[in-house]
């Protein structure tokens, strides 16, 4: 899914990140690039965290980014943004450089696990430790793990593939 992203300097919050992103976006000739808004996700310090990073609010909006550069030095000129949420809250974001080159970077961010598999992961190191508590041999320690995982309402790793 293309997503802007835009990390802000601010003192009081170092990781408050907010991402227009969206289903469909398309580049005219080598200067504008328009993505069509239909979410918003809003990170800071504030938020729970995963594995140490914060999990972003999700908010279902609407809206157009449009940024304006030279796409093949990968530099923009400008870039602005505005989205509104389903209560109305409205998003805007204008840079417009100075004239010096303001550099893109595409971001390649490695998913983080969703909720219920990491529940399901936590679920299978429990009945692994269990297991090594028991002494089960190793012989028959995949069939204590898919028996203590559906004992406690856990799918097996087999299931869960099919």
């Amino acid at each position: 899914m293309p997503e802007l992203t835009v990390l802000f300097d601010d003192p009081v919050d170092a990781s408050h990140i907010v991402s227009f992103s969206g289903e469909n976006a398309r580049r005219e000739q080598d200067n504008l690039y328009e993505l069509s808004v239909d979410r918003m996700l809003l990170k800071s310090k504030d938020r729970p965290k995963l594995d140490g990073v914060p999990v972003p609010s999700v908010e279902s909006s609407a809206g157009t980014c449009r940024l304006v550069g030279n796409f093949a030095t990968r530099q923009a000129s400008s870039v602005s943004c505005a989205a509104t949420d389903g209560q109305g809250r409205k998003y805007e974001l204008q840079f417009v450089s100075d004239g010096a080159p303001m550099t893109l970077r595409k971001l390649r961010q490695a998913p983080l696990p969703n909720e219920v598999r990491r529940a399901n992961q936590i679920a299978q190191l429990e009945c692994r430790l269990r297991a090594e508590a028991a002494k089960i041999l190793p012989r028959d320690r995949t069939a204590y793990i898919i028996k203590c995982l559906a004992d406690d309402g856990q799918k097996s790793p087999d299931a869960e593939r099919q």
